[in-house]
């Protein structure tokens, strides 16, 4: 076991999928080289974003596969280990371990309703029974959620429950986590997978963030991050700025994670389409978010240069800097006006 915490912005990449609806190995392989070649810090393969749940075990495994064999060292994994039981998914984790994933994740338990007291006792079982690092995955809108008591009774007792990935998007929940498990494990890692609140996240302790949007704009997350490390906090919160509206249009088309794929596409991305049947009405509505999306990234190329990491003293932003974080502004208070009008 290491003792590094999981630093930065891993992308849970989505599964890109031929139009003979099979996982295209090629073409996710072009696509995590195109998101490392743009900083992102790890992969998180087999999440939410990656459709887990509408892919075979042994696709699952077959996708960790191929990327262990391509990354090749160049970023960690984090895999997506979640299985029906506690026993596949124990199968899934050793599998996982022995291809050389960093850490896997794994979700509460979902479609039973389980007490705290459940929760427990299931990533205990697989937290006491596994040889490879472990990520708890905390998201209430999809399965039981995971409290504040059962994150630190695993984080103090089962060594190989390294971290915690919250996409719960509750501040005060993130920050009780911290408070409890911190001082007594300084290295378990806390990671956000909600987007819209990553840089207030990163300000209260978080490692970094498991962000759907980093699959379309991993130059804008990753932005946010180093700015973070050097605590600039205006630009990180100008910065979050530009990344939320493009997060709220992609998470409120149906379904989810469709606006993602349409997100990727207007960067030249097209991985196809997700194995979840669409209505014509559901396809429009996704039209119509690319055509918003393309709209909202025509001018990326433009202020893209203005994100890279700022150079060399980090409490002394450029000119250009100051100017683009008062265009920011500007561009910010003209929607909030639009909005109000």
């Amino acid at each position: 076991m290491t003792a590094e915490p999981m630093n930065g912005i891993y992308t849970p990449n989505i599964t890109p999928v031929n139009a003979r609806g099979q996982v295209d190995e090629d073409k996710l392989c072009a696509y995590v080289d195109w998101l490392i070649e743009r900083g992102v810090h790890g992969l998180y393969p087999n999440g939410s974003t990656g459709e887990f749940t509408r892919f075979t075990a042994a696709e699952r495994r077959r996708i960790i596969e191929v990327l262990m064999k391509h990354v090749r060292g160049r970023v960690p994994i984090l895999a997506g280990a979640a299985e029906a039981n506690v026993r596949e998914t124990i199968d899934a984790c050793e599998t996982y371990g022995g291809m050389g994933v960093r850490a896997v994740a794994i979700v509460a338990p979902f479609y039973y309703k389980l007490g705290a007291e459940a929760v427990y006792q299931y990533f205990k079982q697989i937290g006491d029974s596994v040889s490879v690092d472990v990520t708890l995955y905390n998201i209430p809108l999809f399965a039981s959620p995971i409290d504040v008591p059962t994150v630190r009774r695993l984080a103090l007792e089962c060594p190989r429950i390294v971290g915690i990935k919250d996409s719960s998007g509750d501040l005060p929940h993130m920050m009780r986590m911290i408070a409890a498990v911190r001082p007594h494990r300084p290295e378990f890692s806390f990671l956000t997978g909600w987007d819209a609140s990553l840089t207030p996240m990163l300000m209260v302790g978080c490692n970094g963030g498991t962000n759907a949007t980093s699959g379309v704009v991993p130059e804008l997350t990753r932005a946010i991050y180093e700015a973070a490390q050097r605590g600039q906090w205006d630009r990180a919160m100008q910065l979050q700025y530009r990344l939320v509206p493009l997060f709220d249009a992609m998470i409120s088309t149906p379904e989810f994670p469709e606006g993602f794929r349409r997100g990727a596409l207007t960067r030249g991305w097209d991985l196809g389409q997700s194995r979840q049947p669409l209505s014509e009405e559901q396809l429009a509505a996704a039209k119509k978010t690319q055509t918003q999306l393309s709209q909202m990234l025509s001018e990326l190329g433009q202020w893209l240069p203005d994100i890279a990491p700022a150079a060399n003293n980090p409490t002394m932003p450029s000119v250009a800097s100051d100017q683009f974080i008062e265009k920011i502004v500007r561009e910010v208070m003209q929607q909030l006006r639009q909005g109000v009008a």
